[in-house]
């Protein structure tokens, strides 16, 4: 059913989609003692078992025979969608809120990137200075984080982008299937490799009912129904519309966490971030005018 959708309803769906992501840091420092591999274990867990019901539901069939019968696209996505949530969360506990979101808003100008090699999308003119521009962004910010511990939250940050880049470079390359079970193998995939990190660095399964309550709760309302609406919601919704869509959640993260946390932001975190949402607007609304102006000629 969820893919017989009207375009606006997609939109919708995008919109919400990053509403409920920016929740992510008031999730994440409610959270007072579980480090980033514990509360991905507990996070994914509740994913894997809500995915399992969804797709149960929505196709009649095994979520675990829908992987075996699934391309190449929903095992690269799964892939990367690992990396997104491993770095954000990294990101969150050891930088700002603000710092953060703002540097996850530079994965739709890495898709732009990507989308260039792998799916052959060419890199237009205003595309390419809009890069530039952002990683000028960027690189604000990290002046910001030199000398101090969130120097490596920066770096989770971006690392968290890319993932979420090759998540959504793959939705494209596989739009004409059912891409649904890459969230589901991506919780599958984090389970796996997360118990196996946490035996490794002898970090305890087991964690404070407190941290595995928010944990939990986050995989279900904060990522997976998130991920549902997006991966639905990009079958219809053109790239241009996603970019500027997906700005909702960078924008709204670090208000969440002003109103209810009272964390704030420094200087050069809101010069770099302000450069960065400059680039992005910019490319987003160059690629809408686009667009409208091919329909002109069409209708003509």
């Amino acid at each position: 059913m969820f893919y017989y959708l009207r375009k606006n309803t997609g939109v919708y769906y995008v919109i919400v989609a990053g509403m409920l992501w920016s929740m992510i840091g008031i999730g994440i420092r409610l959270i007072e003692n579980a480090n980033v591999w514990q509360i991905l274990l507990y996070r994914s867990s509740s994913l894997v078992l809500f995915l399992f019901i969804v797709l149960l539901i929505n196709t009649k069939k095994n979520p675990f025979v829908l992987i075996y019968q699934s391309k190449f696209p929903v095992f690269i996505a799964a892939f990367g969608l690992f990396i997104a949530y491993s770095g954000g969360i990294y990101a969150v506990q050891n930088t700002s809120v603000a710092n953060a979101m703002l540097l996850f808003a530079s994965a739709p100008l890495i898709t732009s990137i990507l989308g260039y090699y792998f799916l052959g999308e060419k890199v237009s003119l205003h595309t390419f200075l809009a890069i530039l521009i952002a990683f000028l962004g960027i690189f604000v910010m990290f002046m910001d984080s030199f000398g101090n511990n969130s120097i490596n939250g920066s770096i989770g940050g971006v690392i968290s982008a890319f993932g979420f880049s090759i998540f959504t470079v793959s939705l494209r390359w596989g739009k004409q299937n059912n891409m649904l079970p890459s969230v589901f193998l991506s919780g599958l995939l984090a389970i796996f490799l997360t118990v196996i990190i946490c035996k490794i660095q002898n970090h305890n399964l087991i964690i404070e009912r407190n941290d595995a309550f928010y944990a939990l709760f986050l995989g279900i309302f904060q990522v997976g129904i998130g991920l549902i609406l997006y991966t639905v919601g990009s079958k219809t919704v053109p790239a241009a519309e996603l970019t500027l869509l997906s700005l909702c959640e960078v924008l709204l993260a670090p208000i969440w966490v002003w109103i209810f946390l009272g964390e704030g932001a420094t200087r050069l975190t809101f010069i770099g971030g302000f450069i960065l949402l400059i680039a992005i607007i910019f490319n987003s609304i160059f690629l809408i005018i686009k667009r409208n102006t091919k329909k002109l000629v069409i209708n003509k």
